[in-house]
C-alpha cells in the first residue's frame, strides 16, 4: 500500500471530552475533528471500537463486529428525536480527566433505554424503515450478538460458560423459546447498534469531509466472553464445556518473568483455512466500514503465537506455534483487495514475522520512548529508520513520554538528550519533533503527549487490573497555540495536510 507522509493524533472515542461522563462520537468528536484539520493533521487514531467488558478494555469486547453503545451520544438522540430533554436525568458530578466506568455504564444505559422506549411508543416511520434495513444488513453477526446480549442480561452478566447448558450450547428449543419470551430485550440491544453505527458512519462521513483518515485498531485474538466464541465455537480450541483448552499470550522476556497470560482462546487455524477465511474476511470488511486504515495488532501471531495450556496461571509453561501465515492475507486481499494495514510488530520478532509483513508491504511500528536504552543500532533511532514504518513517540500501552523521561534511568536520558540535542524540559514534542522529521511515511502521537502529559494521564498498565483505560482530555485543552504548534510541526517537516474539500 503507498501510504502519503502524514501524522496523526491518537485519541479514543472514550478520551473526548463532554458532559456525560465519558466521551463519545457526537459533538465533541467534531470538534475534535475540526482540530486535527486546522492544524494540517491527516490521521485520527483510534482503538477498537466493540462493545467493552470487565475490565473495560477495548481489546476485551463482547463482539468483534459490534460498537460501544456507552459512546453513543445523547446530543444527537436529542437532534433526532430519540430522546427528549427530560429523558436525560441530571448527569452525576463526573470528574473531568477520567471514566469512572462503574457510574458512566449504567447512567448511559438508562439513557439508551430511555430512548429505546420513546422509539418504540412513538415508531417513527423513516428511523423503523431505516432500523429494519440495518438489521437486515447486518443480521450475519447482529442476531447472535443481540441474542448474546439479551441472555447475559437474563443472567446477571455471566459468562456464556456458566449459562444454563442449553443456552450455553445452542440447542435450537431453547434458543427459539428464549427469542420468543425476551424478543424486546433482544430488539433493545439491535436497537442499541443501530443507534451506533448511525452515528459512526455520520461522523466518520465528517471525518471525510475534512480530509481526514481514521487509524482503526483489530486485535488478533478475541474476548472468550463473547458472541464470536458463543456462536462459533468450533473457530477455537474449546472442551465440550466451552472452555478453552489452550490460551493465547507473551513468554517471559526482560519486562515481564512470567510473561502475560491474555487468556483469549486460541483459532483453529486449520478450520478457519477449510472455509476459505470467511469469519476473518467478514471481520476486515466490517472493520474497514468504519475504519480506513488498520493497526493490526500482534502481527507477530499471524506467524507464530505463544499457546499456553487452559488452566494456567502465569504464561511460563507454553509453545510457540506457527500461525495462518500469508494464506489469511492472500485470501482477504482477493476478497477486498488492496489492504491498508499497519502491522504492529513490537516485541520478539523473528525472520518468519518480517517476512510475512514485508511479502504485503505492510509498515511496521517504532516507539521513540524504546529508542535510548542501548547504543546507536536501536532500531527504533530515527536515523535506522526506513519510510515504509509508522513512529510513535508512545503508545497506549506505555507511559507517557514525560511520565517515562522523569522514570528513566539517568544513562538513557542522558542519551536521549545527546541524541535529541535538547535539555529534556520539554521531551514530549522533542520526541515528537524527530519522530515529525523522520522518514517514517505516519508519524503518530498519543494526545497526552501533545498535550505534554505525566503519568497521571497513562491509558493502560499491561498485565494490571483495573484503573486502565479512563483518561478523558479537559474541556478547553484545544487551545490556539497547541493547534499553531503542531502546525508548526506539520508543516516543517512535510506533512502537513491541505484539505481540498
Amino acid at each position: 500500500m503507498n501510504f502519503q507522509r502524514a501524522s496523526g493524533i491518537l485519541l479514543h472515542p472514550t478520551s473526548l471530552p463532554g458532559p456525560y461522563g465519558i466521551g463519545d462520537i457526537g459533538p465533541q468528536a467534531k470538534r475534535w475533528v475540526d482540530f486535527l484539520a486546522a492544524t494540517g493533521t491527516r490521521l485520527w487514531q483510534i482503538l477498537p471500537l466493540g462493545p467493552t467488558g470487565y475490565g473495560d478494555s477495548p481489546y476485551q469486547c463482547f463482539s468483534a463486529f459490534a460498537g460501544n453503545p456507552y459512546i453513543i451520544s445523547p446530543e444527537v438522540l436529542l437532534e433526532n428525536g430519540l430522546l427528549h430533554r427530560d429523558d436525560i436525568i441530571e448527569a452525576p458530578n463526573w470528574l473531568a480527566q477520567q471514566v469512572d466506568f462503574g457510574r458512566v455504564i449504567p447512567y448511559k444505559l438508562g439513557i439508551l433505554e430511555r430512548s429505546f422506549i420513546r422509539f418504540k411508543n412513538t415508531f417513527p416511520a423513516k428511523i423503523q424503515k431505516d432500523f429494519d434495513a440495518f438489521q437486515t444488513a447486518q443480521a450475519h453477526w447482529l442476531l447472535d450478538y443481540a441474542l448474546f446480549m439479551a441472555i447475559k442480561d437474563t443472567q446477571q452478566n455471566r459468562s456464556w460458560v456458566e449459562w444454563p447448558a442449553p443456552l450455553r450450547d445452542r440447542e435450537p428449543k431453547a434458543l427459539q423459546d428464549f427469542r420468543q419470551q425476551y424478543a424486546s430485550e433482544i430488539e433493545r440491544h439491535a436497537y442499541f447498534q443501530f443507534l451506533f453505527f448511525q452515528q459512526w458512519h455520520d461522523l466518520r462521513a465528517y471525518v471525510h469531509q475534512q480530509g481526514i483518515q481514521i487509524l482503526g485498531d483489530i486485535p488478533i485474538f478475541v474476548a472468550h466472553d463473547s458472541a464470536d466464541v458463543w456462536a462459533n465455537r468450533e473457530l477455537f480450541y474449546l472442551n465440550e464445556k466451552g472452555q478453552p483448552t489452550v490460551v493465547a499470550g507473551v513468554p517471559p522476556d526482560y519486562f515481564s518473568p512470567t510473561g502475560q497470560l491474555w487468556g483469549n482462546p486460541i483459532y483453529r487455524w486449520a478450520v478457519h483455512q477449510h472455509q476459505n477465511f470467511s469469519w476473518w474476511i467478514e471481520r476486515f470488511r466490517a472493520v474497514f466500514s468504519m475504519v480506513d486504515i488498520v493497526r493490526l495488532d500482534h502481527f507477530r501471531g499471524f506467524a507464530g503465537y505463544w499457546e499456553i495450556p487452559g488452566g494456567e496461571e502465569t504464561a511460563i509453561r507454553g509453545r510457540w506455534v506457527s500461525g495462518p501465515g500469508a494464506a489469511l492475507f492472500q485470501q482477504v486481499e482477493a476478497a477486498l483487495g488492496e489492504l491498508p494495514i499497519v502491522a504492529e510488530d513490537l516485541g520478539e520478532i523473528t525472520p518468519d514475522v518480517v517476512e510475512l509483513r514485508e511479502e504485503f508491504g505492510f509498515p511496521g511500528m517504532k516507539v521513540m520512548v524504546f529508542a535510548f536504552d542501548s547504543d546507536e543500532n536501536n532500531p527504533f533511532l530515527p536515523h535506522n529508520f526506513t519510510p515504509n514504518c509508522v513512529v510513535y513517540t508512545g503508545t497506549h500501552d506505555n507511559d507517557t513520554s514525560v511520565g517515562w523521561y522523569q522514570r528513566a534511568d539517568e544513562q538513557i536520558r542522558d542519551f536521549a538528550r545527546r541524541y535529541l540535542a535538547r535539555g529534556g524540559s520539554d521531551i514530549a514534542w522533542d520526541l515528537i519533533r524527530a519522530s515529525w522529521g523522520s522518514v517514517a511515511v505516519f508519524a503518530v502521537a498519543p494526545m497526552q503527549d501533545i498535550l505534554s502529559l505525566d503519568n497521571k494521564a497513562r491509558m493502560n498498565f499491561p498485565s494490571k487490573l483495573g484503573g486502565n483505560w479512563q483518561w478523558r482530555m479537559k474541556s478547553g485543552m484545544l487551545t490556539s497555540s497547541l493547534s499553531a504548534r503542531l502546525k508548526e510541526q506539520n508543516t516543517l517537516y512535510g506533512r502537513y495536510f491541505f484539505n481540498e474539500n
